[in-house]
This record gives structure tokens, sequence and C-alpha cells, in this order.
């Protein structure tokens, strides 16, 4: 019984390496503003509630396992939460950094914000924007599908199967392009917007240099930029979203 019961315990830890990995770094959950309590009573839940369903298939692998295997083991589940819960969070990444684009091209790049998911100060467009995706996140249950989306990978990534450092590195690759691609389309009316009023402004600069264009025409740019994103965010938030659902999908 004592033998049942330790077996017992490993499994859910082995369990709990993958989901707390992966809960380090996923959206939403890897936030500062998170505490480190929520974000462990959230994983060990998970763990209880999934562990009876994965005992099966991970009790013979922790059955009279030498120490070094199960050392391989619980680093290859690590591993592979790593990579799940990055692969998400590299779509956030990609998207506050475009936001900080977006806001130095409508001339907001000098009006600090208060930071949301992290410490570092940021335009104030910046946590606006990552406050709207990081809501809709919880709202459109994508949380949900990344509980699922860890349940459904021990179907693709099976527990003692070695994670290549490539195959990670693959993974996060073909992750981070996807999301830049997809941040850079929704950024794209912003840049496109920002070369056209630097190039007026440049050219009437060139017509009256004596006077000061660029000053007169902060309150132009400010209203074409903030007229811009009125038009284009329900837009932005909604491609970024499919874009997010996509990746949990696969």
């Amino acid at each position: 019984m004592i033998s049942s019961l330790a077996d017992s315990v490993l499994v859910t830890f082995i369990v709990f390496c993958r989901i707390g990995a992966c809960l380090m770094f996923v959206p939403g959950y890897s936030s500062v503003n998170v505490p480190a309590q929520v974000r462990l009573f959230i994983a060990l839940v998970t763990t209880f509630a999934l562990t009876p369903i994965l005992i099966a298939v991970l009790k013979p692998l922790t059955d009279q396992a030498a120490p070094l295997t199960l050392a391989l083991l619980i680093g290859s589940e690590v591993l592979v939460g790593s990579v799940i819960g990055l692969g998400g969070r590299v779509f956030f990444l990609a998207l506050q950094t475009m936001a900080t684009v977006m806001a130095s091209a409508i001339g907001l790049s000098n009006i600090p914000g208060t930071p949301i998911g992290d410490t570092d100060p940021a335009p104030a467009l910046v946590p606006l924007i990552m406050a709207s995706v990081t809501t809709l996140f919880f709202m459109t249950d994508q949380h949900w599908q990344v509980l699922r989306g860890l349940m459904n990978s021990y179907d693709v990534w099976h527990p003692g199967a070695r994670l290549g450092g490539s195959m990670a590195l693959d993974q996060l690759v073909s992750r981070l392009s996807e999301a830049f691609v997809l941040t850079l389309r929704i950024a794209s009316p912003f840049i496109v917007y920002s070369v056209i009023v630097n190039l007026a402004v440049g050219l009437i600069n060139k017509l009256t240099p004596a006077i000061p264009v660029y000053f007169i025409s902060v309150p132009f740019v400010l209203f074409g930029g903030f007229l811009l994103l009125y038009l284009t965010s329900d837009e932005l938030l909604t491609q970024f979203m499919l874009g997010v659902s996509s990746w949990l999908a696969e």
C-alpha cells in the first residue's frame, strides 16, 4: 500500500512538472500581477484533475525506474510544458512589440503608461492593447483551451519520449514566425500611416522652413492616429484572437 501511494505521488509530481512549467509561461496565468499562490493553486488543481486520467499512462514509466530515468522523465516533462507555454507567450510578446511600434507611429511613444503584464515601462497604448487582449483571452474561454491543449499534448508528446533540443527550438521558431507575421499584419495600417505622415511633414517642412511644422503637426498626427485606432481596433483584436485560437487548435 505504501509503495502504491508513493507511485501515485510520483505520477502526480510528473504531471505537475508539465502543467506547472506551462503555466509559468502561458499568457494570462504567467502575468506578474497574478500572485504566485494563485498560479500554484491553479497548477495543483489542474494536476489533481488530470492525474486519474493519466495514471495508467505514467505509472508503467515510474515502476521500478532508475533515478536517472526518473530525472530524464521529469526534465522532459518540464521541457514539454515550457515549449507549450512559450508557444502562446510569443504571440503576446510579439503583439507587445508591435503595439510599441503602433504607439510610435501615431505619436504616443513619449506618453508613459502603467505596465500590465510586466514591470517594464511602455507607452500608454501598449498597456491598453495588452489589457484588452488579455481580457478577451479569458472572455472567449481561450484559457480553457490551454488546459484542453495540455491534456491533448500527451497524445502528441508521449511521456518518456525525449524531446530533443532541435525539436523544441523548431517549435518555438515556428510559433515566433507565425506570431510576428500576424502582429505585423495587424500593425501594418499604423506603419503605412507613419510613413505617409512623416513624408507629408517632411515635404511641408521643406516648403516652409521658417515655420516649425513638426510642433504644429503634432495635434493633427495624434488626431489621425486616434481615428485610425478607433476604426481598426475591432479588427485588430479579432485578428489577434483568431491567431491565438488557431495556435490552440493545433
